[in-house]
């Protein structure tokens, strides 16, 4: 039981352009957490061309009732390394009065349906050295740290909303 909600209360489902708010709403909170802001208009584009585009990729939200508690983003690209597309978790996010009660695995089980209905190849999610509960539930998803030597480097190439 979750207080007064149980787990079974818990709905996954994939979103569209009528949850739109809600996303931001998630993305803020998620955002305020690391202290960064968020335009809340460049999110709600953001979050409008991707669903209204499926070839690049989907959003989940899990709610209880009609509150949403928790949303993931999966975006998707072709990579040369795999010679197909490869999924990139782009956002995971579950409010904390939810935390570790299946919310955060319920998402990535849709997420991980659908890139292998996708065919994907693979699956990347960028996450901080110090995040050991993010790291582990990655893990019982099959994903680890790389052991190769390689490392993720990022610089934009515009600046962001533009």
């Amino acid at each position: 039981m979750l207080g007064d909600v149980s787990v079974s209360e818990i709905v996954v489902s994939e979103a569209n352009a009528n949850d739109v708010h809600e996303l931001v709403d998630l993305m803020e909170a998620f955002y305020a957490e690391s202290s960064f802001p968020l335009d809340r208009q460049w999110a709600a584009g953001s979050f409008r061309q991707l669903l209204s585009t499926p070839s690049l990729g989907a959003v989940w939200l899990a709610r209880v009732g009609t509150r949403a508690i928790g949303h993931a983003v999966l975006s998707v690209r072709y990579t040369m390394e795999y010679a197909a597309l490869c999924g990139y978790i782009d956002d995971l996010y579950v409010v904390p009065e939810f935390r570790r009660q299946q919310v955060a695995s319920r998402l990535l089980r849709a997420l991980v349906e659908e890139s292998r209905r996708r065919a994907c190849a693979s699956l990347y999610v960028e996450v901080g050295a110090s995040n050991t509960a993010a790291i582990a539930i990655y893990g019982r998803f099959g994903l680890m740290p790389a052991t190769d030597g390689r490392m993720l480097l990022s610089g934009p190439l515009r600046a962001a909303g533009t």
